[in-house]
């Protein structure tokens, strides 16, 4: 038998899905629409031995059109409750850091403004202080919850401001909390009575059960909260593609067990996720980071 295109027309293949966070139809992804509005911030400034965390956006973007959008926790498809929004990225090559920092200060109090749930695909972490800032204008009540490996609590150097500091700057805006964190310099442990915050240590967690840690960190935290979830917070095992693995880190069950607790114990006003770097040939991380994004916005949304 001879393969004639026409067979093409027959209305046996489907288009492709639309090139949008998880390849959400238009009927549930416009901007008027949406709760939920996710931008893409392809920031990378801070030299480290694993750069790319500027491509990870577009990764995460591309995996999230893979996913399977029915939830089995909540049995609904989350992405027809929200309404899922995806602007373009967010240009972080033309102009200073300041001037970076500025325009996502403003995106992010624009999006307030409008009722959306920010929602910032990174990059790293230097994007977490504008956005917490743009947070708190509209949230007196606001505390941040940080799910990473690092402190990122070191002192700026000058005008010089890398992730190493996003957290301290978080933390001139309001109280957070950090939990399995396994990295911190001798000048961040010296400085941390004066922050704050409160640290979860990944050694600390790995010794407690599971409801009582989280109890904890519920306790600790505001009635409003912003996420930040860098994605060296899991095992390198399970997330391997980060500028700056540690080892001893979370698992799935434990972080989204976690998640699932602070939505249903308090508001959830804001998220990013940073700091994936993608790998050649490994996609694993990438659907991981997705598929976190969609279970945040299922938390966040969907329960109670």
């Amino acid at each position: 038998m001879i393969f004639e295109p026409s067979h093409l027309s027959m209305g046996r293949y489907t288009a492709t899905r639309p090139e949008n966070f998880g390849g959400i139809p238009e009927e549930h992804s416009s901007y008027e629409s949406s709760r939920a509005v996710i931008f893409p911030v392809p920031l990378e400034c801070s030299a480290t031995s694993h750069p790319g965390t500027r491509n990870g956006p577009a990764a995460i973007l591309a995996a999230s059109r893979n996913l399977e959008l029915y939830d089995e926790e909540f049995e609904v498809d989350p992405y027809k409750e929200i309404g899922i929004h995806t602007l373009a990225a967010i240009d972080t090559m033309d102009g200073s850091l300041d001037e970076v920092v500025t325009e996502l200060f403003t995106a992010g109090c624009a999006l307030v403004e409008d009722g959306k749930f920010p929602v910032a695909l990174g990059g790293e972490q230097l994007l977490t202080p504008p956005l917490v800032s743009a947070l708190s204008k509209k949230y007196r009540n606001l505390s941040v919850l940080h799910i990473g490996a690092h402190a990122a609590l070191r002192r700026d150097q000058g005008s010089i401001r890398t992730s190493g500091s996003a957290m301290r700057r978080v933390t001139d805006v309001c109280h957070a909390v950090q939990v399995g964190i396994r990295s911190i310099s001798s000048e961040e442990a010296h400085d941390l009575a004066g922050l704050p915050t409160k640290i979860y240590w990944a050694c600390d967690i790995a010794r407690l059960p599971l409801k009582s840690w989280i109890a904890q960190v519920l306790a600790d935290i505001s009635s409003s909260v912003y996420l930040t979830v860098s994605m060296d917070g899991f095992d390198p095992s399970i997330v391997p593609a980060t500028s700056r693995p540690e080892p001893g880190g979370l698992d799935w069950h434990q972080v989204t067990s976690l998640l699932r607790a602070v939505a249903g114990h308090k508001k959830i006003v804001g998220l990013d996720v940073v700091d994936l770097v993608p790998q050649a040939g490994h996609h694993a991380s990438d659907a991981l980071a997705a598929k976190l994004v969609y279970k945040c916005l299922a938390y966040a949304f969907c329960q109670g």
